[in-house]
Parts: C-alpha cells; structure tokens; sequence
C-alpha cells in the first residue's frame, strides 16, 4: 500500500484518513489543532508536527481544509516536504476563480496538483460513499482514478479545466442550502397550522423533485417560461404561505415573494413562475 499524508483532519479530512489507514495505507496527517490528529492514532495515523513533515515520503497529499486562504498557507507550509513526484489531491470546496489560478500557479512550477471536492460527510467518507468530483490534467488523474475510486461510491472527471469541479460543488451546494431553507419555510408553515413536522415532511412523498428540475429545470437552462403555473398564480400562493407564518421568521419565501414582485411588475405576470431565473438565460 501506499505512503499518503492528510493535511486538515476536522470531521470530513478525519474520516478520510482513518478510512485510508484501515485500507492499509501508511498515513500522516497534521491539523492545526494537534488533538485531532491524535484522535487518529488509534486508527494508525501518525501526527505530524508541521505539514512539511506530514507530506515527507507521501505519494498523495490529500488536503481538506477551510477555504482558499488556509490551503495557499498550509500548502505553501508543506513545499519544503514535497517531492517532484507528490500528487496533491484538494478536496476543499474553494471558490472557482482562486482554484483555476491555484492549479495553472501549481502545475506552472511542477507541482502535481487537482481538484477533488466531495459531496459526502464523515460516515460516508469512512465508508466510501457519495460522489467526489475531479477537475484538471487527465493524465494526472488517471495515475490516481483506481486509487480515489476507494475513497468514494462515486468518481466524476469534470475535465481540464481546472475550476469545473468547484463550480459544480458550489451548484450543489446551493440547492442542498436552498431546500433546506424551503424546508424550514414549510416547518414554519406546519407549525403554525397545528401539524407536525414530521407529517410535513410527508409531503416530499407526493412531489417528485427529480422531475421538476428534469423538466422545469431544463426549460429554465433554456430560456423557456412557457406557463403552467404562471407567476402571478405562484405569488399568489406564496402570500398565502406568508400569511399563514404570521410574524414567524422565515428563511427563504420572503426573499422570493420579493423577487416575483418586481419580475410581475416588469410585465411577466402570466409567464411561468421558472420566469425567476430569466436573467441569468439567453431567452428563446
């Protein structure tokens, strides 16, 4: 098996690596908080002490941290320790543009480097599950496709361009943020009709999800607001949800009432309520 090294052992980059040392493979990890990492032990992970001594004599560099401004610092930390020959695989969710000049950056100086964001927590990590996304040279993933392919229940090549994988997690992310912001919207609404949240949930049961983004969701991407539930109607239900809350926090069809009213205003009334995403189409 192989040498590898974690740099960033929170709850994702922990499970990650105590998953790779049950595997076999001989792992070092370093974390900002030192505990972390010694929590690992148990699993055979050793703790390094900085992240130059974590990725000494690692094949693959697994990084899994905060943001864009803690991988450039953690990386440029483990640049002493790195051989020619290191693969640097990031699966931190990053924001496109500074991924896209990371990894021109990085491959300019000769460092081996991709783009692997996930979309998986802890136990899925431990236990190979969910998907994980991979952007850049592909000769470069193919040296590691078998070996990430352990690491999840689902591998996708995005391609060269290097900030493709970002920007599908960011897609992603957005409607996992998206629908449990609606969720909250609907448990508000159960809540003050007197029903419970678990009978509310019920609900996903009668719509299929799938369907409106297959069918809607593509007319959208299209520019194609062809009415079968024209907006005006939408907003009209949508004030009746406003109305049944009361004065209760929402999270999210406040926003969206206010958006309707502006595109009604600007004569849009009697389109489809997938009118909502006309600016940001080329319009059929």
């Amino acid at each position: 098996m192989a040498n590898i090294a974690f740099l960033g052992t929170g709850l994702l980059g922990g499970a990650f690596a105590e998953a790779a040392a049950k595997r076999g493979d001989t792992v070092t990890a370093w974390n900002r908080s030192p505990d972390k990492v010694h929590a690992l032990e148990q699993f055979g992970v050793t703790a390094a002490a900085s992240p130059a001594e974590a990725v000494r004599n690692a094949v693959r560099v697994h990084i899994v941290l905060k943001d864009d401004a803690v991988v450039e610092e953690v990386l440029a930390a483990a640049r002493a320790g790195l051989s020619p020959d290191t693969i640097i695989l990031d699966h931190t969710t990053t924001l496109p543009t500074s991924t896209a000049a990371r990894a021109a950056r990085l491959n300019a100086e000769g460092v081996k480097y991709l783009h692997c964001p996930v979309f998986m927590g802890p136990p899925a990590a431990r236990n190979a599950q969910g998907t994980m996304m991979v952007a850049g040279p592909k000769v470069l993933f193919e040296t590691v496709k078998a070996e990430l392919s352990k690491m999840t229940g689902r591998l996708e090549y995005m391609g060269e361009r290097a900030d493709l994988a970002a920007v599908n997690k960011l897609f992603g992310n957005a409607m996992i943020i998206g629908v449990a912001a609606v969720m909250a919207d609907v448990f508000t609404m159960a809540q003050a009709s007197n029903v419970s949240a678990e009978d509310a949930i019920k609900l996903l049961g009668f719509i299929d999800l799938n369907a409106i983004v297959a069918g809607r969701g593509m007319n959208m991407a299209k520019g194609i607001f062809t009415p079968s539930f024209e907006l005006a109607m939408a907003r009209k239900d949508v004030r009746l949800m406003l109305e049944t809350t009361g004065d209760r926090p929402m999270a999210a069809l406040p926003s969206v009432a206010a958006r309707m009213d502006q595109l009604i205003e600007a004569g849009h009334g009697a389109e489809d309520c997938s009118v909502l995403g006309i600016d940001t189409v080329q319009r059929r």
